[in-house]
């Protein structure tokens, strides 16, 4: 498994987000495992781990991919923020130059003006592409739970929202958001997704907005449900608890059990909810189709993964993990907490939470 983070980066005295990711990525020193990326504004980084085999291993790639970002940006006076959307924007983010981002740009234009969006994306390893899109067909009912967990973008435009997740409600203005349609082959997800691009609302075939993918890049199911993660546990929880869907997906496959039927209003429903509520209101039940307590929903991905939790050794983890998240709060709920104190005691709060993973 691996993970994508993606950061903003804050001035240190005003606290709006600024423009210095050429600047902050050029300051990042060679060595450690990973990779440092531009994202589509300048205000944005992204780090990535290697291939990890186990959660202490991946754990180890988060702080140290933390590490350096941080350092980078306290050299050009920055902080580096794991958040979903920030809760203080500058107003002189811009888009970040080159070819793809100037054609994003242009197709969806106010869209993605300030659109300071961030990610946590993880990565399960599969056999093919076939697969992939077979283990997203399983994965399907379970997203909504597993953006209910991550919630940590809860302000927009210096405002709360009401949301847990308005990074989600900002990216449902994109066409092919949401939990995939059931594609049962490879051939059939690229025929979707060229069907998208013929229609001109997609850029190019690598590019869609749906909670679960086969990778473009790597032989691997990639799942974008989260807001970016406010600590390395809340990364760490996502990715095992991701990659233990991946694996009893493969289970079921090999017994020959194919993914579930779900009613696409009923999904986007559970997205919305999820979205809006996190782990403190009502969730939506993807099979059964009713208004459910989320804890119920969390309980039923437990008892649904439990046989590949134990094979990795991860079930301690995670119920250790979940047991800190539901005495913390997500993160939405940590930054709601600091706003007590204003805008800048928020984006303080954030930045001490990025640091102190790394």
């Amino acid at each position: 498994m691996g993970v994508e983070e993606e950061f903003l980066l804050a001035d240190r005295t005003t606290r709006l987000t600024a423009p210095r990711a050429p600047a902050v990525l050029a300051r990042v020193g060679a060595g450690g495992p990973g990779l440092v990326h531009a994202e589509l504004l300048t205000s944005q980084v992204e780090a990535t781990t290697g291939v990890c085999g186990d959660a202490e291993e991946l754990r180890a790639h988060l702080v140290a991919g933390r590490a350096r970002l941080v350092e980078a940006a306290r050299e050009e006076d920055c902080l580096l923020l794991a958040t979903g959307m920030p809760c203080l924007s500058g107003a002189d983010v811009r888009n970040t130059p080159g070819p793809r981002f100037d054609a994003i740009a242009d197709r969806y234009r106010a869209v993605v003006d300030d659109y300071e969006s961030c990610g946590l994306h993880v990565h399960v390893g599969v056999p093919d592409r076939d697969t992939a899109v077979a283990v997203v067909d399983h994965l399907r009912p379970w997203l909504p739970t597993l953006l209910a967990l991550s919630v940590n973008s809860p302000f927009g435009g210096g405002r709360d929202t009401g949301y847990g997740s308005w990074r989600v409600v900002r990216q449902s203005a994109f066409p092919g958001f949401g939990v995939p349609p059931r594609f049962g082959s490879a051939a059939g997800y690229d025929a979707g997704v060229a069907r998208l691009v013929d229609c001109g609302v997609l850029v190019d075939p690598r590019m869609s907005f749906w909670l679960a993918r086969p990778s473009s890049v790597f032989p691997t199911v990639e799942v974008r449900a989260a807001d970016a993660a406010l600590t390395v546990d809340g990364a760490v929880l996502q990715a095992v608890l991701t990659r233990a869907l991946v694996r009893t997906a493969l289970a079921d496959l090999d017994r020959g059990v194919e993914g579930p039927v779900v009613d696409e209003q009923v999904a986007a429903a559970a997205v919305w909810s999820a979205a809006r509520h996190g782990v403190t209101g009502p969730g939506v039940d993807v099979l059964a189709g009713r208004a459910v307590p989320v804890g119920d929903l969390v309980a039923g991905m437990l008892g649904h993964v439990a046989a590949a939790l134990e094979d990795t050794g991860d079930d301690a983890l995670v119920r250790r993990l979940l047991k800190e998240l539901v005495a913390d709060g997500t993160g939405a709920e940590r930054q709601r907490r600091a706003a007590v104190g204003g805008g800048a005691a928020v984006v303080d709060l954030v930045a001490e939470a990025t640091r102190a993973g790394g």
